[in-house]
Protein backbone atom coordinates (compact mmCIF):
# COMPACT_ATOMS: atom_id res chain seq x y z
CA UNK A 1 0.00 0.00 0.00
CA UNK A 2 1.45 3.12 -1.38
CA UNK A 3 1.11 6.22 1.48
CA UNK A 4 1.41 10.14 0.47
CA UNK A 5 2.99 12.09 3.00
CA UNK A 6 -0.67 13.48 4.52
CA UNK A 7 -1.47 10.09 5.06
CA UNK A 8 1.55 8.92 6.62
CA UNK A 9 1.22 11.99 9.15
CA UNK A 10 -1.84 11.54 10.25
CA UNK A 11 -1.04 7.84 11.06
CA UNK A 12 1.32 9.08 13.74
CA UNK A 13 -1.03 11.55 15.01
CA UNK A 14 -1.82 9.33 17.81
CA UNK A 15 1.25 8.89 19.89
CA UNK A 16 2.34 12.29 19.67
CA UNK A 17 1.16 13.24 23.09
CA UNK A 18 3.69 11.59 24.57
CA UNK A 19 6.25 12.01 21.99
CA UNK A 20 5.77 15.90 21.45
CA UNK A 21 8.85 17.42 21.26
CA UNK A 22 9.08 19.98 23.72
CA UNK A 23 12.03 22.40 23.62
CA UNK A 24 11.89 23.24 27.26
CA UNK A 25 12.63 19.62 27.93
CA UNK A 26 15.67 19.40 25.83
CA UNK A 27 17.74 19.86 29.09
CA UNK A 28 16.62 16.69 30.77
CA UNK A 29 18.83 14.14 31.68
CA UNK A 30 18.13 11.19 33.73
CA UNK A 31 20.46 8.43 34.16
CA UNK A 32 19.90 5.02 32.85
CA UNK A 33 20.06 2.29 35.41
CA UNK A 34 20.46 -0.42 32.73
CA UNK A 35 23.75 1.64 31.56
CA UNK A 36 27.35 0.26 33.29
CA UNK A 37 29.87 1.76 33.92
CA UNK A 38 31.84 1.47 30.95
CA UNK A 39 29.12 2.05 28.71
CA UNK A 40 30.11 4.94 26.21
CA UNK A 41 28.04 5.64 22.94
CA UNK A 42 30.07 7.00 20.12
CA UNK A 43 29.19 9.33 17.08
CA UNK A 44 31.24 10.21 14.12
CA UNK A 45 30.80 13.28 13.30
CA UNK A 46 31.49 13.69 9.49
CA UNK A 47 32.00 17.83 8.82
CA UNK A 48 34.01 18.10 12.23
CA UNK A 49 36.03 14.76 11.66
CA UNK A 50 35.73 13.56 14.88
CA UNK A 51 33.96 10.94 17.31
CA UNK A 52 31.95 12.16 20.27
CA UNK A 53 31.96 10.11 23.25
CA UNK A 54 28.69 9.88 25.59
CA UNK A 55 27.92 8.82 28.84
CA UNK A 56 24.61 6.91 29.34
CA UNK A 57 24.79 7.20 32.71
CA UNK A 58 24.65 10.86 32.95
CA UNK A 59 23.69 11.67 28.98
CA UNK A 60 26.20 14.04 28.67
CA UNK A 61 29.55 14.10 26.54
CA UNK A 62 32.32 12.49 28.17
CA UNK A 63 35.19 13.43 25.40
CA UNK A 64 35.79 13.74 21.82
CA UNK A 65 38.17 11.90 19.84
CA UNK A 66 40.37 13.78 17.56
CA UNK A 67 40.80 12.65 14.01
CA UNK A 68 41.99 15.78 12.87
CA UNK A 69 45.83 16.78 12.26
CA UNK A 70 45.68 20.35 13.19
CA UNK A 71 48.12 21.85 16.10
CA UNK A 72 50.59 18.91 15.30
CA UNK A 73 52.65 21.67 14.09
CA UNK A 74 53.01 25.28 15.47
CA UNK A 75 53.43 27.23 11.99
CA UNK A 76 50.02 28.79 10.22
CA UNK A 77 49.75 25.84 7.79
CA UNK A 78 49.36 23.06 10.56
CA UNK A 79 46.83 25.15 12.83
CA UNK A 80 43.34 24.81 12.90
CA UNK A 81 43.07 28.82 13.35
CA UNK A 82 44.78 31.17 11.26
CA UNK A 83 45.24 35.11 12.21
CA UNK A 84 42.87 34.16 15.23
CA UNK A 85 39.89 32.91 12.74
CA UNK A 86 38.81 29.63 12.74
CA UNK A 87 37.98 28.33 8.82
CA UNK A 88 34.64 26.72 8.23
CA UNK A 89 34.34 23.28 8.15
CA UNK A 90 34.79 22.85 4.51
CA UNK A 91 37.98 25.02 4.55
CA UNK A 92 39.43 22.93 7.25
CA UNK A 93 40.47 19.93 4.99
CA UNK A 94 42.44 21.60 2.51
CA UNK A 95 44.23 23.24 4.94
CA UNK A 96 48.46 22.55 3.44
CA UNK A 97 49.83 19.91 5.13
CA UNK A 98 46.66 18.70 6.17
CA UNK A 99 47.14 14.88 7.07
CA UNK A 100 44.42 13.97 9.28
CA UNK A 101 40.94 12.27 8.20
CA UNK A 102 38.51 13.60 5.77
CA UNK A 103 34.39 13.13 6.29
CA UNK A 104 35.00 10.45 9.08
CA UNK A 105 31.44 8.26 8.46
CA UNK A 106 30.97 4.55 9.14
CA UNK A 107 31.71 3.19 12.68
CA UNK A 108 31.22 -0.07 14.07
CA UNK A 109 32.17 -2.20 17.61
CA UNK A 110 34.04 -4.92 17.33
CA UNK A 111 32.52 -8.34 18.54
CA UNK A 112 33.61 -8.39 21.72
CA UNK A 113 33.12 -4.46 22.21
CA UNK A 114 37.11 -3.46 22.30
CA UNK A 115 37.57 -1.63 19.26
CA UNK A 116 35.79 0.54 16.81
CA UNK A 117 36.39 0.76 13.02
CA UNK A 118 35.76 4.27 11.33
CA UNK A 119 36.08 5.19 7.69
CA UNK A 120 37.07 8.16 6.60
CA UNK A 121 35.57 8.58 3.18
CA UNK A 122 37.80 11.60 2.10
CA UNK A 123 40.70 10.37 2.88
CA UNK A 124 40.32 6.85 1.68
CA UNK A 125 41.29 5.43 4.87
CA UNK A 126 40.17 3.23 7.79
CA UNK A 127 41.34 4.02 11.70
CA UNK A 128 40.61 2.10 14.59
CA UNK A 129 39.72 3.43 18.03
CA UNK A 130 40.25 1.83 21.64
CA UNK A 131 36.93 1.84 23.10
CA UNK A 132 38.10 1.54 26.69
CA UNK A 133 40.93 4.58 26.37
CA UNK A 134 39.38 6.32 23.58
CA UNK A 135 41.90 6.54 21.34
CA UNK A 136 43.01 6.10 18.15
CA UNK A 137 45.39 3.07 17.54
CA UNK A 138 49.08 4.13 16.08
CA UNK A 139 49.18 7.46 17.53
CA UNK A 140 52.54 8.31 18.42
CA UNK A 141 54.00 10.88 20.31
CA UNK A 142 54.20 14.48 18.75
CA UNK A 143 57.99 15.45 18.66
CA UNK A 144 57.05 19.28 18.55
CA UNK A 145 54.42 18.76 21.71
CA UNK A 146 54.29 21.68 23.37
CA UNK A 147 51.92 24.72 24.99
CA UNK A 148 50.50 25.86 21.68
CA UNK A 149 50.77 22.60 19.62
CA UNK A 150 49.29 18.75 20.55
CA UNK A 151 50.83 16.44 22.21
CA UNK A 152 49.89 13.23 20.19
CA UNK A 153 50.59 13.12 16.14
CA UNK A 154 47.53 11.37 14.71
CA UNK A 155 47.96 8.21 12.45
CA UNK A 156 47.71 7.68 8.54
CA UNK A 157 45.84 4.57 9.47
CA UNK A 158 45.34 2.16 6.84
CA UNK A 159 45.05 3.19 3.15
CA UNK A 160 41.79 1.67 1.02
CA UNK A 161 40.58 2.52 -1.90
CA UNK A 162 38.11 5.17 -3.23
CA UNK A 163 35.35 6.48 -0.87
CA UNK A 164 35.70 3.39 2.22
CA UNK A 165 31.90 3.87 3.52
CA UNK A 166 31.25 1.88 6.10
CA UNK A 167 33.57 -0.77 7.82
CA UNK A 168 32.19 -4.28 9.17
CA UNK A 169 33.62 -7.22 11.98
CA UNK A 170 33.21 -10.41 10.83
CA UNK A 171 31.46 -12.06 13.24
CA UNK A 172 34.32 -13.96 14.48
CA UNK A 173 36.57 -10.94 14.76
CA UNK A 174 39.08 -12.28 12.62
CA UNK A 175 38.67 -9.82 9.53
CA UNK A 176 37.43 -6.45 8.63
CA UNK A 177 35.27 -5.88 5.62
CA UNK A 178 35.39 -2.43 4.18
CA UNK A 179 32.76 -1.11 1.67
CA UNK A 180 34.63 1.00 -0.70
CA UNK A 181 31.68 2.69 -2.09
CA UNK A 182 33.53 4.60 -5.17
CA UNK A 183 35.13 1.13 -6.79
CA UNK A 184 33.07 -2.14 -7.36
CA UNK A 185 35.05 -3.94 -4.67
CA UNK A 186 35.11 -5.03 -0.44
CA UNK A 187 38.64 -4.41 1.03
CA UNK A 188 39.04 -7.38 3.37
CA UNK A 189 41.51 -6.80 6.53
CA UNK A 190 43.50 -9.21 8.61
CA UNK A 191 42.49 -7.62 12.28
CA UNK A 192 45.51 -8.76 14.65
CA UNK A 193 47.51 -7.48 11.16
CA UNK A 194 45.74 -4.27 11.55
CA UNK A 195 46.27 -3.84 15.04
CA UNK A 196 49.92 -4.40 14.73
CA UNK A 197 50.49 -2.65 11.54
CA UNK A 198 49.14 0.51 13.19
CA UNK A 199 51.36 0.27 16.45
CA UNK A 200 54.53 -0.89 14.44
CA UNK A 201 54.24 -0.59 10.59
CA UNK A 202 55.28 -3.21 8.17
CA UNK A 203 53.59 -5.06 6.19
CA UNK A 204 49.59 -4.19 4.80
CA UNK A 205 46.98 -5.82 7.06
CA UNK A 206 44.97 -5.97 3.50
CA UNK A 207 44.53 -9.64 2.86
CA UNK A 208 42.69 -8.70 -0.70
CA UNK A 209 39.85 -7.12 -2.35
CA UNK A 210 36.32 -9.05 -3.22
CA UNK A 211 34.51 -8.10 -6.39
CA UNK A 212 30.86 -7.12 -5.58
CA UNK A 213 28.00 -4.76 -7.01
CA UNK A 214 29.13 -1.05 -8.46
CA UNK A 215 28.74 1.56 -5.32
CA UNK A 216 28.79 -1.21 -2.23
CA UNK A 217 27.12 1.09 0.77
CA UNK A 218 27.61 -1.62 3.69
CA UNK A 219 28.11 -5.46 4.62
CA UNK A 220 26.57 -7.40 7.18
CA UNK A 221 27.12 -10.29 8.33
CA UNK A 222 24.22 -13.14 9.47
CA UNK A 223 24.72 -13.99 13.91
CA UNK A 224 26.35 -17.50 12.62
CA UNK A 225 29.19 -15.75 10.50
CA UNK A 226 28.33 -17.84 7.37
CA UNK A 227 27.08 -15.37 5.20
CA UNK A 228 27.72 -12.09 4.25
CA UNK A 229 25.29 -9.38 2.47
CA UNK A 230 26.50 -6.46 0.65
CA UNK A 231 23.74 -3.46 -0.83
CA UNK A 232 24.53 -1.56 -3.08
CA UNK A 233 24.11 2.63 -3.90
CA UNK A 234 24.54 2.30 -7.66
CA UNK A 235 22.67 -0.97 -8.47
CA UNK A 236 19.17 -2.54 -7.49
CA UNK A 237 21.19 -5.76 -6.41
CA UNK A 238 22.44 -7.36 -2.97
CA UNK A 239 25.14 -9.56 -3.24
CA UNK A 240 24.97 -12.57 -1.00
CA UNK A 241 28.10 -14.01 0.11
CA UNK A 242 29.34 -17.53 1.45
CA UNK A 243 32.04 -17.06 3.79
CA UNK A 244 33.56 -20.74 3.75
CA UNK A 245 35.72 -19.91 6.88
CA UNK A 246 38.58 -22.12 7.27
CA UNK A 247 42.01 -22.45 9.14
CA UNK A 248 42.07 -19.42 11.95
CA UNK A 249 38.46 -18.25 10.98
CA UNK A 250 39.68 -17.17 7.67
CA UNK A 251 37.19 -16.60 5.02
CA UNK A 252 37.68 -17.97 1.53
CA UNK A 253 34.25 -15.83 0.17
CA UNK A 254 32.62 -16.81 -2.74
CA UNK A 255 29.37 -15.42 -4.51
CA UNK A 256 26.05 -17.42 -3.11
CA UNK A 257 23.45 -15.02 -5.10
CA UNK A 258 22.86 -11.76 -6.93
CA UNK A 259 19.83 -10.72 -6.09
CA UNK A 260 17.70 -8.34 -7.86
CA UNK A 261 15.65 -5.54 -5.36
CA UNK A 262 14.12 -3.61 -8.47
CA UNK A 263 11.01 -4.25 -7.15
CA UNK A 264 12.15 -2.28 -4.15
CA UNK A 265 14.44 0.16 -4.40
CA UNK A 266 14.13 0.83 -8.01
CA UNK A 267 16.45 3.48 -7.99
CA UNK A 268 18.89 1.36 -6.79
CA UNK A 269 20.29 3.44 -3.57
CA UNK A 270 20.55 1.26 -0.36
CA UNK A 271 22.64 2.78 1.97
CA UNK A 272 22.02 0.76 4.82
CA UNK A 273 21.38 -2.82 5.96
CA UNK A 274 21.11 -4.95 9.13
CA UNK A 275 20.01 -8.74 10.05
CA UNK A 276 17.75 -9.63 12.88
CA UNK A 277 18.79 -10.34 16.32
CA UNK A 278 17.62 -14.34 15.49
CA UNK A 279 19.63 -13.90 12.28
CA UNK A 280 16.35 -15.03 10.32
CA UNK A 281 15.93 -11.62 8.51
CA UNK A 282 17.75 -9.26 6.51
CA UNK A 283 16.40 -5.41 6.81
CA UNK A 284 17.41 -2.67 4.19
CA UNK A 285 16.71 0.99 4.36
CA UNK A 286 15.88 1.76 0.37
CA UNK A 287 16.31 5.95 0.75
CA UNK A 288 15.61 7.11 -2.50
CA UNK A 289 12.34 4.77 -2.87
CA UNK A 290 11.31 6.21 0.59
CA UNK A 291 11.03 2.69 1.90
CA UNK A 292 12.08 -0.44 4.24
CA UNK A 293 12.34 -4.13 2.84
CA UNK A 294 12.86 -7.41 4.48
CA UNK A 295 14.37 -10.54 3.16
CA UNK A 296 15.12 -14.22 4.29
CA UNK A 297 18.64 -15.06 5.27
CA UNK A 298 18.62 -18.58 3.70
CA UNK A 299 18.11 -19.54 0.23
CA UNK A 300 16.14 -18.69 -1.93
CA UNK A 301 16.56 -15.02 0.39
CA UNK A 302 12.59 -13.93 -0.34
CA UNK A 303 11.55 -10.92 -0.07
CA UNK A 304 9.47 -11.08 3.27
CA UNK A 305 7.99 -7.27 3.30
CA UNK A 306 7.99 -3.99 1.95
CA UNK A 307 7.59 -1.42 4.13
CA UNK A 308 6.25 2.10 2.23
CA UNK A 309 7.36 4.90 4.41
CA UNK A 310 5.85 7.80 2.84
CA UNK A 311 6.69 10.28 0.23
CA UNK A 312 10.33 11.99 1.00
CA UNK A 313 10.74 10.13 4.33
CA UNK A 314 14.24 9.09 3.56
CA UNK A 315 15.32 6.41 5.68
CA UNK A 316 18.57 6.00 6.60
CA UNK A 317 19.37 3.22 9.24
CA UNK A 318 17.11 0.21 11.05
CA UNK A 319 17.38 -0.81 14.55
CA UNK A 320 15.46 -3.92 15.79
CA UNK A 321 14.48 -3.41 19.64
CA UNK A 322 13.26 -6.66 21.69
CA UNK A 323 12.12 -7.13 25.31
CA UNK A 324 9.69 -8.39 27.61
CA UNK A 325 7.08 -5.54 26.06
CA UNK A 326 7.54 -5.55 22.37
CA UNK A 327 9.44 -6.60 18.96
CA UNK A 328 10.10 -3.69 16.76
CA UNK A 329 12.09 -2.21 13.74
CA UNK A 330 12.93 1.53 14.20
CA UNK A 331 13.68 3.23 11.07
CA UNK A 332 15.73 6.87 11.18
CA UNK A 333 14.09 9.22 8.50
CA UNK A 334 16.16 12.17 7.33
CA UNK A 335 12.93 14.29 6.57
CA UNK A 336 13.26 17.31 8.89
CA UNK A 337 10.10 19.55 8.00
CA UNK A 338 7.38 17.84 10.65
CA UNK A 339 7.06 20.50 13.49
CA UNK A 340 6.12 19.59 16.93
CA UNK A 341 5.74 22.70 19.23
CA UNK A 342 7.18 24.74 16.76
CA UNK A 343 10.20 23.11 16.03
CA UNK A 344 11.21 21.28 13.19
CA UNK A 345 12.06 17.61 14.27
CA UNK A 346 12.97 14.28 11.98
CA UNK A 347 10.48 11.00 13.19
CA UNK A 348 11.55 7.76 13.87
CA UNK A 349 8.81 4.86 11.94
CA UNK A 350 8.17 2.16 14.33
CA UNK A 351 7.44 -1.35 12.72
CA UNK A 352 6.34 -4.15 14.57
CA UNK A 353 7.93 -6.89 14.01
CA UNK A 354 5.71 -9.53 16.30
CA UNK A 355 2.91 -9.86 13.74
CA UNK A 356 3.64 -12.07 10.66
CA UNK A 357 5.82 -11.57 7.52
CA UNK A 358 3.87 -10.10 5.23
CA UNK A 359 1.84 -7.82 7.47
CA UNK A 360 4.74 -5.71 8.68
CA UNK A 361 3.58 -1.60 8.57
CA UNK A 362 4.34 1.25 10.21
CA UNK A 363 2.04 2.14 13.15
CA UNK A 364 3.67 5.12 14.72
CA UNK A 365 6.42 7.41 14.33
CA UNK A 366 7.68 9.79 17.41
CA UNK A 367 9.98 12.61 17.09
CA UNK A 368 13.71 11.94 17.05
CA UNK A 369 14.31 15.63 18.98
CA UNK A 370 16.97 16.76 16.54
CA UNK A 371 16.95 17.50 12.61
CA UNK A 372 17.91 14.88 9.80
CA UNK A 373 17.68 11.36 11.89
CA UNK A 374 20.69 8.89 11.29
CA UNK A 375 22.37 6.41 12.78
CA UNK A 376 20.48 4.16 15.79
CA UNK A 377 21.81 1.62 18.29
CA UNK A 378 20.25 0.15 21.39
CA UNK A 379 22.05 -0.81 24.80
CA UNK A 380 22.55 -4.56 25.63
CA UNK A 381 19.51 -4.56 27.71
CA UNK A 382 17.65 -3.37 24.58
CA UNK A 383 15.48 -0.34 26.66
CA UNK A 384 17.55 2.27 25.19
CA UNK A 385 17.80 3.89 21.93
CA UNK A 386 20.54 6.90 20.88
CA UNK A 387 19.96 8.42 18.27
CA UNK A 388 22.23 10.82 15.64
CA UNK A 389 21.35 13.65 13.41
CA UNK A 390 22.99 15.26 10.73
CA UNK A 391 21.81 18.93 10.98
CA UNK A 392 22.36 21.60 13.73
CA UNK A 393 19.40 22.58 16.20
CA UNK A 394 17.91 25.84 15.09
CA UNK A 395 17.64 29.45 16.53
CA UNK A 396 15.49 29.62 19.76
CA UNK A 397 16.02 26.15 20.81
CA UNK A 398 17.81 25.47 24.11
CA UNK A 399 20.51 23.88 22.01
CA UNK A 400 21.33 26.11 18.90
CA UNK A 401 23.77 25.91 16.66
CA UNK A 402 24.88 22.32 17.63
CA UNK A 403 24.46 19.16 16.54
CA UNK A 404 22.63 16.95 18.99
CA UNK A 405 21.84 13.26 19.81
CA UNK A 406 18.72 12.01 21.32
CA UNK A 407 18.27 9.38 23.99
CA UNK A 408 14.87 7.36 24.71
CA UNK A 409 13.51 4.71 27.19
CA UNK A 410 12.13 2.23 24.60
CA UNK A 411 11.66 -0.30 27.68
CA UNK A 412 8.31 -0.27 26.06
CA UNK A 413 9.66 -0.43 22.22
CA UNK A 414 5.61 0.41 20.99
CA UNK A 415 5.77 3.48 23.51
CA UNK A 416 9.21 5.29 23.69
CA UNK A 417 9.55 7.78 25.57
CA UNK A 418 11.70 10.85 25.54
CA UNK A 419 14.69 10.82 28.02
CA UNK A 420 17.38 14.27 26.70
CA UNK A 421 18.61 15.97 23.68
CA UNK A 422 22.24 16.02 24.36
CA UNK A 423 24.71 18.65 22.56
CA UNK A 424 27.57 17.43 21.14
CA UNK A 425 29.52 20.71 22.09
CA UNK A 426 33.41 21.04 20.91
CA UNK A 427 36.22 19.79 20.70
CA UNK A 428 38.96 22.15 22.26
CA UNK A 429 42.32 23.14 20.31
CA UNK A 430 43.96 25.99 21.96
CA UNK A 431 45.32 28.35 21.55
CA UNK A 432 43.52 27.98 18.47
CA UNK A 433 40.01 27.70 19.86
CA UNK A 434 37.13 25.26 19.33
CA UNK A 435 36.53 22.87 16.72
CA UNK A 436 32.40 22.14 17.31
CA UNK A 437 31.14 18.29 16.40
CA UNK A 438 29.25 18.68 13.24
CA UNK A 439 27.06 16.41 11.01
CA UNK A 440 26.52 13.29 12.83
CA UNK A 441 26.24 9.79 10.73
CA UNK A 442 27.27 6.50 12.76
CA UNK A 443 25.80 5.99 16.23
CA UNK A 444 26.78 2.79 18.23
CA UNK A 445 26.34 2.05 21.98
CA UNK A 446 29.50 -0.07 22.84
CA UNK A 447 30.42 -2.19 25.98
CA UNK A 448 33.85 -3.61 26.12
CA UNK A 449 34.07 -7.18 26.58
CA UNK A 450 30.33 -7.80 25.79
CA UNK A 451 29.45 -9.53 23.01
CA UNK A 452 27.36 -6.86 21.04
CA UNK A 453 25.13 -6.83 18.27
CA UNK A 454 28.48 -7.41 15.73
CA UNK A 455 29.67 -10.70 17.72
Amino acid sequence: MQEDRRDFLKLAAAGLATAALDPRAALAQAPAASAGPEDRVFITNEDSNTIAVIDPRTNVLDTTINLTSFNEDPRPPFRFATGGIAPPHAAMIHKPLYHGCIDAHGCVPSPDGSYLATAGRGSSNLYLIDVRRKAVIGNSPNPQAGTDTSAMRLSNGVLLGREPHEPTFTRNGVELWVALRGEDRIAILDVKRTLKYLAEGGESPIIGFLPTVNGPAQVWFDPTGETAFIASQKESKVDVIRMDLGKGGYSRPDRLSLVDISGEDKPGFTPFLKTTPDGREVWFSHKLADALSARGTSHPFARLDLVPLGAMARPNHVEFVENAKGKVVYASLARVDDIASGVPSSRIAIIDRSVPPGDRKVIDTFFSHGREAHGLWTNPANDLLYVAHEQDELPHTPNAGQTCCSAFDVSDPLKPKFIAQIPLGMLLLPPAGELRNKKSINLVYVRPGFRGQTG
